[in-house]
């Protein structure tokens, strides 16, 4: 697991918001799914699955309920929380919360996971942005949310995890002109010089032009790093997480 840090050195117990992602490294799952996959839909033995949820709350540091899934359905559809769920919240692509102890998490192998906090607001964000997701506008809807709650764009912090990069992510030219409508900045070449879609790169000047400027990202290829789940590169696979959270107590 990899947490946001600038300096290693940081005391990490004393940061007022945490973030984390996981690879796909040191679980239980087997075969396709091996072996820290944490999502329950892609056929895994669910045992497996239980038990690496378990896991990482462990390392976290939190009660497993107190982690909030969702039903990701590359929807542009933004959902405040107030409290733990016993299932996950359904057909939603973003979380929302101000609740101290409550951890977001999403789910991804290749679309853009985001990672948004505002500590200062007390506002923080877990954001699935697919292809679809992203063209329809979950990234600026769950700004919107955000603000909403307090939050203000120039306090705003974004950690973009590992996704497909744009040399390995192809797409037919009238998909990608659709998609480069939507969300400039997208359209580039694949390592074979066919036409590709960069997400991060739309989605961090989606940001810019909302006001967010602190945009940090993972710059790793999930495609072509064996570190990570890929669906474009395996099919059949399991899921890695992005994990956001306020403490309950300031340490």
């Amino acid at each position: 697991m990899e947490q946001d840090s600038a300096n290693p050195e940081t005391d990490i117990a004393r940061r007022p918001v945490r973030k984390v992602f996981t690879t796909r490294t040191g679980g239980a799952s087997r075969g396709a799914f091996a072996s820290f996959n944490l999502a329950d839909h892609v056929g895994d033995d669910p045992a497996a699955v239980t038990a690496n949820r378990a896991r990482l709350a462990r390392s976290l540091g939190l009660p497993p309920d107190r982690i909030v899934w969702m039903e990701q359905l590359h929807t542009p559809t933004v959902t405040v929380v107030q409290g733990p769920c016993e299932e996950p919240v359904p057909a939603t692509d973003a979380l929302v919360t101000r609740t101290r102890g409550i951890a977001l998490a999403v789910l991804t192998a290749d679309c853009v996971p985001l990672l948004i906090s505002d500590h200062d607001a007390g506002v923080i964000a877990a954001v699935h942005a697919g292809r679809i997701g992203a063209r329809n506008g979950i990234v600026p809807r769950t700004v919107q949310r955000m603000t909403e709650l307090g939050a203000r764009p120039g306090h705003l912090h974004v950690w973009m995890g590992a996704a497909a990069s744009g040399v390995n992510y192809e797409l037919p030219e009238p998909m990608l002109a659709d998609l480069e409508s939507r969300l400039p900045g997208v359209r580039t070449r694949t390592a074979k010089g066919t036409w590709g879609a960069d997400l991060r790169i739309g989605i961090s000047r989606q940001l810019e032009e909302l006001g967010v400027t602190k945009i940090d990202a993972d710059l790793r290829c999930t495609v072509a790093d064996p570190t990570f789940f890929s669906y474009r590169r395996e099919g059949t696979t399991g899921r890695q997480a992005g994990v956001i959270w306020m403490p309950e107590e300031d340490r």
